[in-house]
């Protein structure tokens, strides 16, 4: 698996990546019910720092373990898995390696009751050109579920600055949470998942699939799925799912026009079957994370995680766009 590099603008090709939530409502643990900021501005620092410090040993060593604590949820899977297949490859050394460094923070810190808490730090990396068409921003969401817990990246978004919206902030300058089941976007927050597996499935745009805008997480990228059924000599099957339990769970923060920007995830299987007298292809990156052996048939298991603008309800059509989708292969079986 590729390291995170040059991203190509307006997230046009998924961003396959090595780095390697709870639902927005409030949630009362041990009686807390008063609203609370997620993290002060020096914890949210912290929290940055300590993920950049483990990202970067990982990376250089090609080490799972040195950032396992500071990861969770899609984020954590893509990042683990590509750093177990890396470290097969190559073991202790990545020749490769970049430091990652993040610059201009922006933290955008809600307000909620008891745990989990979660926050978005909106950074520049190091990893784009820094003009133009390819600049682009990482938002890191980061997680944690009580005080003795360390804050871990859940999710991570690769954006243009024109795909960031403006938030909506509270009179205290805290942003504002959305309720999982939300009934004021397009698109509840916990059903976006269901939705999306049934729409790359083949549903029609109608109804509630009609919901997603045309483009290259949506109407393009369940094109090629097609394609890729019907290629003569390998079938490909894929099979989705919603993932939204503990660390996976959608998370949404409110935006000035109404709607919301939301992280979610899914996980994906797509099974590969060559003719007979042949077998699929299978990368060395795959190879080191897979089980069995291939005789005619690959079965690759994908975590996905989206970052979507959600429009307010009442929006029949196009209320949800797809402005990121990141992703990664986690595990594989030969068959």
């Amino acid at each position: 698996m590729r390291r995170l590099g040059r991203r190509r603008p307006l997230t046009a090709v998924v961003a396959t990546t090595v780095l390697a939530l709870t639902a927005s409502g409030c949630v009362t643990v041990h009686g807390e019910l008063e609203l609370l900021p997620a993290a002060t501005r020096a914890e949210a620092e912290r929290a940055l720092a300590d993920f950049t410090v483990a990202y970067n040993k990982a990376d250089k060593a090609n080490d799972p373990a040195l950032s396992a604590g500071r990861v969770t949820g899609p984020l954590g899977e893509i990042n683990q898995a590509g750093l177990r297949s890396r470290s097969v490859i190559s073991p202790g050394n990545n020749a490769r390696h970049r430091p990652l460094e993040l610059t201009d923070v922006k933290f955008v810190l809600p307000k909620k009751a008891g745990w989990p808490r979660w926050f978005v730090a909106d950074t520049d990396s190091n990893q784009d050109t820094d003009q133009g068409r390819g600049d682009n921003r990482w938002l890191l969401v980061f997680v944690r579920n009580g005080a003795d817990q360390l804050w871990e990246a859940a999710y991570l978004a690769i954006l243009t600055p024109d795909e960031i919206p403006v938030f909506t902030m509270d009179g205290s300058g805290y942003a504002v949470p959305v309720a999982a089941d939300s009934g004021q976007l397009a698109v509840a927050p916990k059903d976006l998942g269901d939705k999306y597996a049934a729409f790359l499935a083949g549903g029609e745009q109608g109804g509630a699939q009609g919901q997603f805008a045309a483009g290259p997480h949506t109407t393009v990228w369940r094109e090629q799925r097609q394609r890729a059924a019907k290629r003569a000599g390998l079938a490909t099957q894929y099979v989705d799912r919603a993932e939204n339990s503990g660390d996976f769970a959608p998370l949404a923060l409110a935006t000035r026009d109404g709607g919301a920007l939301v992280f979610f995830a899914t996980r994906y299987f797509e099974r590969q079957t060559a003719a007979q007298g042949y077998r699929p292809k299978v990368g060395p990156e795959v190879k080191a994370l897979m089980t069995g052996e291939v005789k005619n048939t690959v079965t690759k298991e994908w975590v996905s995680s989206q970052t979507v603008l959600v429009k307010p309800a009442g929006a029949e059509r196009d209320g949800v766009t797809i402005a990121g989708r990141l992703q990664g292969v986690t595990a594989a079986v030969g068959s």
